[in-house]
């Protein structure tokens, strides 16, 4: 009881979802706490010391865990499916990626109820439609969002799809938003589309298949609607649809079963979000009561012009708002757009206004960064004026760093552009109306005045005009075409162009005629050229080339010429075979993106030399089959995404570099930090058992494919600090105890008191207490590993202590000679941590560990087990990897490795890792020096001579043969486990002493 009014309490406290599973008990048994329930409930609350309100808070919080959907398992035949639909619950409502409501949600939360309840999500299994209908800005999209969060977790899969009215007038494309329903549905991007009409069948077959929310936002055609929700036939039983709109005609016609029209927020609504936007509290301050209700009143309780105004308003003294107002009383009432301009009119910063009235006429959907290049070229100080911007509500920037200006605020910035000259199109600053536009140019009536243009025609409605229509237009800064051909010379477009946006560019080369020195960014996607300049041009300005889906582009410019380049975007060229060696010279360069250059055989070694790239795309480069070691030269490098590649050899610097967070690479696809975890794991299972558990168990991928990293001997990693050191040594563990965990359990042999053994096991977690396991099911075995100079171990091994047959415990015995002597460290678990000890001029020979380990029956007849020896510099922040095929053949140079790691002092961690199978008991670890360490050594962790000793356990054991070295001293240290047995220990102890006294 008491842990279940933890459970409420947490609940209550942190708006966590509390799942009950009613297990053999009936929940109106636990709400009305009657039956044998009641019964048992009664008895022990008679029975505990408990206050009278404590029962109390007990008996409520039953009455409320009793009325809370959950499990109910009564006479269950089938548990395990009980489980698995308990895990896929649960698992849906982790699954909470919840969209962006509103800083402020007023009146938000009773619209959502009354909303929600036209879905009857509880009773209803049929397929359900609602439509939400209201005027521009009055909060549609807005508790849409907040219905999708609330019962998004009670579906098997669901979408939301954002402004589909200004995506279709942009792209025209909808297929894409039926791509985006199956990839948010089913979580994966493999389905394909051809047209829209497969993707209505796609769509139909897959969708019928789940339980499904769908939310389409801000629909205008009903063509639209046919082509993501054709019928409810498309839905399986339970889903819901919700459809966004401004017209209440769309939604009769595709009968959706139910209305809800947004209710005007009231006045203690509205003075409540007025207030939040101007004062940051929910009431006005004493002396702005009445100027807030006025504002109110004159912004007819529109959400958007309450937060729109009150920010504006925040900070303004008194007087400033009395002005205000009297400029407000001047607007009609029903002219809401008017209003809001009362804003823009506040911005103090001319070049604020204009990157205002740029962002309404062409930028709405531009990525923020792109945006502030082009308007920074114009001289506008975008950075700080975009950021204004924001404060003041005029615009947002979306989870995918993109441009928005909700349609009022738009419509209310063109309407600004439109009384510069509403009878004069031409004499306006900025064009954008087709017909208008198509107009002045058909008729070469473009004056200096225009600023901004654009003109987009369908691809397959392609018009021809004029350069000379552009003569007049001196101080053209922005020009967005689409589906158009200019004939003529093009030296009549403007020299003071900062952003040429030209898609279905159609000519094969830029006309040489065509000096654009000052351009910023140059997008021609979808053009017919094959080499942009047949000349060079200096381009010292540009920050952004984007010649994507370009499929006659063979060659790229000399980029020499464009030494302040950012972005470069070449997605899509698959005429493209070489990229010019002068990539190497951009110092500035961010992001590189060659997704699907198909023909692209290979990349400049000059690429590997840009410091400040951040991100390199080369997906679908089907061609390119390797990266060069260089890599790790790219130290600005954070994002590496190059799958659907032929890449087999593998830079080695992937997984020594500091800067690289994300890649997507041969089959591993995550952060980088998991690569050597992941890396550690092939080494152990060859076969990749482990590593699809692992993937299953802790979302790894497997690095099957990472044909060169598995071929390495070893590996060291090198780390940044401290903390990413152990983060990575814990999730190999980590990672180890879902395997072994899998692996145990499935075993038929194993026992209860074996699998809790399991968890138990120094190898699994974090090395606490001794693994006890029955002996007649699991052989002790163990393994001898040299490294440096060989020696033959003592006559002790060779007479047999180590035998299995008896079951006695035998002793490891290091051989020793009088020239040199052992240092040496045991404990019982999979690791050992030591000091290096201070010698004066004294060399470490070599490193002997004696390791011992119960086998499962599975594993017997297996020669030798799949571990990885790992070497971990406490101190340096390294780790030194070897795996078993390594250690059978160690040569000189894997020796020089390890010791060129080891200094004196250095806390180093010696860690044995074990595939599925085994379990290590204890590791004891010799270091040999050349001279004896009672000499001249000074040491950390080494305990005095009377707490040495010596042990070792049944097994058979690996002698690689060598020198006849012969002196034995064993410290026992703390590692992963403190050893606990010493007294088993006391008659190797004593032969220790003897032995050491003799010499």
């Amino acid at each position: 009881m008491v842990e279940l009014e933890k459970i409420m309490e947490i609940g209550r406290a942190r708006g966590l979802v509390v799942v009950p599973v009613f297990y053999e008990v009936d929940p109106s048994e636990v709400r009305h706490q009657k039956g044998q329930f009641g019964e048992k409930i009664d008895d022990l609350l008679s029975k505990v010391s408990v206050d009278e309100s404590t029962k109390s808070n007990w008996r409520r919080d039953l009455i409320d865990i009793g009325g809370i959907a959950g499990f109910v398992l009564v006479d269950s035949r089938n548990e395990s499916a009980d489980i698995k639909n308990i895990v896929e619950r649960v698992t849906r409502l982790l699954d909470r990626t919840e969209l962006f409501v509103a800083d402020h949600p007023v009146g938000v939360e009773s619209r959502v109820q009354a909303a929600s309840k036209l879905l009857n999500i509880e009773k209803s299994e049929d397929v359900l439609l609602l439509g939400i209908w209201g005027m521009g800005g009055t909060g549609k999209t807005t508790i849409a969002k907040a219905i999708y969060n609330q019962i998004g977790s009670q579906f098997e899969g669901r979408s939301f799809l954002l402004n589909i009215r200004e995506f279709w007038e942009k792209d025209n494309n909808l297929v894409s938003l039926q791509l985006q329903v199956l990839c948010d549905v089913y979580k994966t991007t493999t389905f394909k589309i051809r047209d829209i009409d497969s993707g209505k069948s796609i769509l139909k077959e897959r969708l019928a298949q789940r339980k499904v929310l769908l939310v389409l936002d801000d629909v205008n055609e009903l063509y639209q609607l046919m082509a993501l929700c054709g019928s409810r036939e498309w839905f399986g039983p339970g889903s819901r649809i919700i459809i966004t709109t401004r017209d209440i005609h769309l939604l009769r016609s595709c009968r959706v079963d139910q209305v809800y029209t947004i209710q005007e927020m009231d006045e203690s609504e509205s003075l409540e979000l007025f207030s939040w936007h101007a004062f940051k509290q929910p009431s006005p301050i004493k002396d702005f009561a009445t100027h807030s209700t006025d504002v109110i009143s004159y912004c007819g309780r529109l959400p958007l012009a309450l937060e729109v105004l009150g920010s504006y308003l925040c900070d303004c003294e008194l007087t400033e708002w009395q002005k205000v107002l009297e400029k407000l009383k001047c607007i009609p009432h029903d002219q809401v757009q008017k209003k809001l301009k009362v804003s823009f009119d506040g911005l103090k910063d001319v070049t604020e206004k204009q990157i205002f009235l740029d962002i309404a006429c062409f930028f709405i959907g531009m990525d923020r960064n792109d945006a502030i290049l082009i308007l920074n070229g114009c001289g506008f100080f975008a950075d700080t004026g975009i950021k204004v911007l924001v404060e003041r509500s005029l615009v947002t920037v979306d989870n995918r760093n993109k441009l928005r200006m909700h349609d009022l605020l738009r419509d209310m910035g063109r309407h600004i552009i439109y009384e510069e000259s509403p009878f004069d199109p031409e004499k306006r600053s900025r064009l954008w109306r087709r017909d208008e536009v198509f107009d002045i140019l058909s008729k070469y009536k473009g004056t200096e005045d225009v600023k901004g243009l654009t003109l987009e025609f369908p691809r397959n409605n392609t018009v021809c005009l004029n350069t000379k229509a552009f003569k007049k237009m001196n101080k053209l800064r922005l020009l967005q075409l689409a589906g158009v051909q200019l004939n003529g010379d093009f030296k009549y477009l403007s020299g003071e162009l900062r952003w040429l946006h030209w898609q279905g560019f159609p000519s094969t080369y830029a006309p040489a005629e065509f000096q654009q020195g000052i351009l910023v960014a140059i997008t021609l996607r979808y053009s017919n050229l094959k080499q942009i300049w047949k000349k060079c041009q200096k381009l010292e300005n540009l920050k952004i080339l984007n010649l994507s889906h370009s499929r006659n582009l063979t060659e790229t410019p000399d980029f020499s010429d464009m030494p302040n380049l950012e972005k470069l975007v070449l997605k899509d060229c698959p005429s493209l075979s070489a990229v010019s060696h002068t990539i190497g010279s951009l110092d500035k360069i961010l992001l590189i993106n060659l997704t699907d250059c198909t023909g692209l055989l290979t990349l400049p070694r000059s690429i590997y030399k840009l410091k400040s790239l951040e991100t390199l795309i080369l997906s679908g480069c089907s061609m390119i089959d390797k990266l060069e070691e260089d890599l790790e030269q790219m130290v600005s490098l954070t994002t590496l995404i190059a799958d659907k590649t032929a890449i087999t050899k593998v830079p080695f610097s992937i997984v020594r570099s500091k800067s690289i967070g994300y890649i997507s690479l041969c089959g591993f696809k995550g952060f980088s930090r998991d690569v050597f975890p992941s890396l550690i794991l092939s080494w152990m299972s060859p076969s990749n058992k482990v590593i699809s558990r692992v993937q299953t168990s802790v979302s790894l991928s497997s690095l099957g494919t990472f044909k060169d990293l598995l071929k390495l001997r070893s590996l060291c990693v090198e780390y940044g600090s401290q903390l990413q050191l152990n983060q990575d040594v814990a999730r190999i563990l980590d990672i180890l105890k879902a395997t072994n965990s899998h692996t145990f359990e499935a075993s038929t042999s194993a026992t209860t008191s074996q699998i809790s053994d399991l968890y138990a096991s120094p190898l699994i977690g974090d090395c606490l207490g001794l693994v006890d396991i029955s002996r007649s099911k699991n052989c002790l075995k163990s393994l001898l590993i040299q490294m440096g100079t060989k020696c033959q171990v003592s006559n002790i091994t060779e007479d047999g202590v180590f035998q299995i047959a008896d079951g006695s415990s035998g002793s490891f015995m290091p051989p020793s000679n009088h020239k040199s002597d052992w240092f040496t460290f045991s404990c019982k678990g999979c690791s050992v941590t030591f000091d290096v000890p201070t010698m004066k001029g004294n060399n470490l020979k070599s490193m002997m560990l004696f390791v011992t380990y119960y086998s499962s029956p599975d594993n017997i007849t297996l020669e030798c087990c799949q571990g990885v020896l790992l070497i971990i510099n406490h101190t340096k922040t390294t780790i030194q990897a070897y795996k078993r095929d390594t250690l059978t053949s160690f040569g000189h140079d894997d020796w020089q490795t390890i010791t060129s790691n080891l200094e004196p002092g250095n806390k180093v961690e010696v860690m044995v890792v074990f595939g599925e199978g085994f379990i290590v008991e204890k590791t004891t670890l010799s270091l040999l020096y050349d001279e004896p360490i009672n000499k001249n050594m000074e040491h950390g962790n080494a305990v005095s001579e009377e707490d040495v000793i010596v042990s070792g356990h049944d097994g058979s054991v690996g002698v690689s043969g060598g020198d006849d070295i012969d002196m034995p001293a064993d410290n026992n240290v703390t590692g992963r486990e403190q050893d606990q047995n010493i007294s088993k220990d006391k008659r190797e102890d004593e032969m220790c002493r003897k032995r050491k006294r003799e010499t």
